[in-house]
C-alpha cells in the first residue's frame, strides 16, 4: 500500500522539490521509502508501504527493463504468481519477487488489456516515456482512491487531493454539485471532488492522457450483469458449497504477505466468517482486533470477545470512551482532506492504531452488505416496491392521509411513497437530509440531485431487476466506493496499516450479481445464503444478533461536547454557500430533543470544520 503523484506539465519542466512535497503529504501511506522519477516535464513519486518483496529493488517508481515505461502503483495484485506464470519470462529475466513488475510486464505485453488480467486492489499510473503519454487505472470497485487535475494544460494525479495542490496552481474553486451532494448522502459521489478542478477518477475505469487530451473510459461495470436462473434448478446446499468456494480462495490470496497479518474482528457476521476462514487456512494463530466503549449500547467488544474465543485468535481489544474518539478529530482532519460526513471513520481509525501495534495487514468484512443484503434499507425498499405499484395520484392521496399521523416515521414514509421511482425512493430513504429544511443556498440547491444520480445509474441495469436488487447495485456502485472503503482507506492509512476486503474480490462481485434476490432478502431476513455459510463455520447463536455496526454517539457530542464550538463555526461563516439561518434553528430543535437531526447537523459540521481550515 503506498501514496503516488505524478505530473506531466505543459510549458515547464518537472520539479523535484514540489514532487517531493507532495508525496512527503503521503507519508504515511507509505513510511517505508520514498522514490523519485523526472524526465523534462513529467515527474512521478512514490511512497512505499513494504508488503511484498521488502528488498530495495521492488522500490518504485520502477523502470522496465527497456527502459521505456515507468510505473507509480498503490495497492496489490493478489493473482499476480499466476499472472508471472503466463507471461511466460525466464527466471533470471525477473528484477523482483513482487506484483509491481508483474503489473508492468503485463501492461508491455497486453497493453491496456492487461487490465482483464488483475484481480486485486489499484490505482497506478504507468508513463511511455517515447510517446509522452500516462495510462492510468483503478480497480474494479474502487478500493484505491485516483484524483486527477487537468488544468493550465497540465494532468496530475495523486492519492489525495492535496498533493496536486503543491504541483501546481490549482484555483481551490468549490465543485456545487459536490456540495449538495455531499450534504443530501454525507459523501462526495464519483467523478467529483469538493473542488471544481480536481476529479475523482471512477472505480472500474482507466484513462489516457496523450497529446494533451484525456479520455476516461469504463473496463468493468457489473450492475447490468443478468441475474442467473439457472440457480432455482441447484439446491440451497450447492449454492452454499459454491460461495465457500469462492470465498475461502479470496481470503487465501489476500493472505499473501510478507508482513505480519491479522483481521478487524466485530463479531458481525461478515468479519467473522472471514476471520474463521483465516483460522482454517493459517496454520498460526490469527491475531485479531476490535473496539469497544464504555457505554454498552455502543459496544460490540463482548460480541468479538465470544467469536474470538470460539476461532482461538489472538485477539487485542481496546474500551474507549467518547472524549477518546473526540481526540481523533485532529488526525481525521490531516487525512480526510475533503468533508467526510461517515463517524465511523473515528473507530476505524482507532482500531487501525491498535492493529499497526501488532500487524501491518489486516482483512476485513466490507463489502457484503452490498453485495448480500446486509442494511435495513434493503427491507425498506422491498416492502415499498408494492407503493409503487399504484399510479401517483393515488399515492400522493395515500400520503396525505399519511402524513396526518403524529409518528416522524409514518411521515418519511409518507414522503418516499411519492418519489419518482424506486431509484429516487431508495435515495431519499439513503439521504440524510430526509424533509428538514434545506441547509445550502438556492445556488447550490439547484444542482444535480443525487437522486437524480440514482436514477442514472438504474437504467444501466437489466429492466428486469428486483427493485433490491437495484438498491444493492445503486449502493454498491456509489457508497460503497465513495462513502465506506474511502473511509477504510483513509482511517487505516493514516496508521500505514494496509486493509484488503475478500468480498470484493471481483468474481464474488459478478457471482452475487448473478444469485436471485431471495438468498441476499427473504422473508425479512437479510443477507440470508451468508448467514448460511457462516453458520458452517461458527455456532448460530454466536453470531445471530441485531446488526449494530460502528456507531458513535454523535448526537450527544452535538448537544454537548461539540455544541459550543458548532455554534461559534456559525456566528463566523463568512461564505454564501449555506443557509445559517436554516441550521440554526435546526441545531436548536436537535438539542431540545425535539426531533434526531445528528445525520444532517453532523455533516454540516465536518464541512464548516474543513471550510475553516482549507
Amino acid at each position: 500500500m503506498c501514496g503516488i503523484c505524478g505530473v506531466i506539465y505543459k510549458n515547464k519542466m518537472a520539479n523535484s522539490q514540489q514532487l517531493i512535497s507532495a508525496i512527503n503529504i503521503l507519508d504515511s501511506r507509505g513510511p517505508d521509502n520514498k522514490g523519485l522519477f523526472i524526465d523534462r516535464n513529467v515527474g512521478l513519486s512514490h511512497s512505499r508501504l513494504s508488503i511484498l518483496d521488502l528488498d530495495e529493488q521492488a522500490n518504485q517508481p520502477m523502470i522496465s527493463k527497456c527502459g521505456r515505461y515507468i510505473i507509480v502503483y498503490n495497492g496489490e495484485i493478489y493473482n499476480f504468481k499466476e499472472i508471472r506464470k503466463k507471461l511466460n519470462l525466464e527466471d533470471n529475466y525477473w528484477n523482483t519477487q513482487g506484483d509491481t513488475e508483474v503489473l508492468l510486464e503485463s501492461y508491455l505485453k497486453w497493453g491496456e488489456n492487461c487490465l482483464e488480467e488483475f484481480n486485486g486492489m489499484f490505482a497506478f499510473c504507468i508513463y511511455d516515456k517515447k510517446e509522452q503519454t500516462f495510462f492510468c487505472a483503478r480497480d474494479r470497485i474502487g478500493k484505491k482512491p485516483f484524483y486527477y487535475s487537468f488544468c493550465n494544460g497540465n494532468f496530475l494525479f495523486a492519492s489525495r487531493p492535496s498533493s496536486l495542490f503543491i504541483l501546481d496552481n490549482i484555483p481551490k474553486d468549490l465543485d456545487k454539485e459536490a456540495l449538495r451532494n455531499y450534504l443530501e448522502i454525507g459523501y462526495i459521489p464519483k467523478e467529483l471532488s469538493i473542488y471544481k478542478h480536481i476529479k475523482m477518477l471512477p472505480a472500474g475505469c482507466k484513462l489516457v492522457y496523450k497529446n494533451g487530451n484525456i479520455n476516461i473510459s469504463r473496463y468493468w461495470d457489473y450492475r447490468n450483469i443478468e441475474v442467473d436462473r439457472t440457480y432455482e434448478e441447484k439446491t440451497e446446499n450447492q449454492i452454499i458449497d459454491e460461495l465457500d468456494e469462492l470465498l475461502l480462495s479470496s481470503v487465501k490470496y489476500r493472505m499473501i504477505s510478507d508482513v505480519p497479518i491479522g483481521s478487524f474482528l466485530s463479531g458481525g457476521i461478515d468479519s467473522s466468517l472471514i476471520t474463521a476462514m483465516m483460522v482454517k487456512l493459517s496454520n498460526q494463530k490469527i491475531s485479531t482486533f476490535s473496539i469497544g466503549f464504555e457505554e454498552k449500547k455502543w459496544d460490540e467488544s463482548i460480541f468479538a470477545k465470544e467469536v474470538a474465543d470460539y476461532l482461538q485468535t489472538d485477539h487485542y481489544s481496546k474500551i474507549l470512551k467518547p472524549k477518546d474518539l473526540i481526540n481523533l478529530m485532529p488526525i481525521f482532519f490531516k487525512n480526510f482532506d475533503e468533508p467526510f460526513f461517515d463517524s465511523s471513520a473515528f473507530p476505524t481509525m482507532a482500531v487501525s492504531k491498535l492493529a499497526k501495534e501488532n500487524v501491518t495487514v489486516v482483512l476485513t468484512g466490507d463489502g457484503a452488505d452490498e453485495l448480500f443484503g446486509g442494511y435495513h434499507y434493503y427491507l425498506i425498499v422491498d416492502k415499498l416496491k408494492y407503493f409503487y405499484k399504484f399510479p401517483l395520484k393515488l399515492r400522493k392521496i395515500l400520503s396525505q392521509i399519511l402524513y396526518q399521523f403524529p409518528s416522524h416515521q409514518i411521515k418519511l414514509l409518507a414522503q418516499a411513497i411519492i418519489q419518482k421511482d424506486l431509484a429516487a425512493a431508495f435515495a431519499f430513504s439513503r439521504s440524510i437530509t430526509k424533509d428538514f429544511d434545506d441547509v445550502a443556498n438556492d445556488d447550490i440547491m439547484k444542482q444535480k440531485s443525487i437522486k437524480n444520480k440514482f436514477y442514472d445509474a438504474s437504467l444501466k441495469m437489466p429492466k428486469n431487476l428486483d427493485a433490491v436488487e437495484k438498491a444493492l447495485r445503486i449502493d454498491a456502485h456509489f457508497t460503497l466506493p465513495d462513502d465506506y472503503l474511502q473511509k477504510v482507506d483513509i482511517s487505516s492509512m493514516a496508521y500505514s496499516l494496509e486493509t484488503r476486503s475478500p468480498f470484493l474480490d471481483y468474481r464474488i462481485i459478478e457471482w452475487a450479481a448473478k444469485l436471485p434476490k431471495k438468498y441476499k432478502v427473504n422473508q425479512g431476513i437479510n443477507k440470508y445464503l451468508l448467514r448460511k455459510l457462516a453458520y458452517r463455520y461458527i455456532p448460530k447463536e454466536i453470531i445471530d444478533r441485531p446488526k449494530q455496526g460502528f456507531r458513535v454517539p454523535i448526537g450527544e457530542w452535538l448537544k454537548k461536547d461539540l455544541y459550543d464550538d458548532f455554534v461559534k463555526l456559525l456566528e463566523s461563516y463568512q461564505n454564501e454557500e449555506l443557509n445559517i439561518s436554516n441550521i440554526s434553528k435546526l441545531l436548536n430543535e436537535h438539542k431540545l430533543d425535539k426531533r434526531d437531526i445528528h445525520p444532517l447537523l453532523w455533516a454540516v459540521y465536518i464541512y464548516l470544520k474543513w471550510e475553516k481550515n482549507r
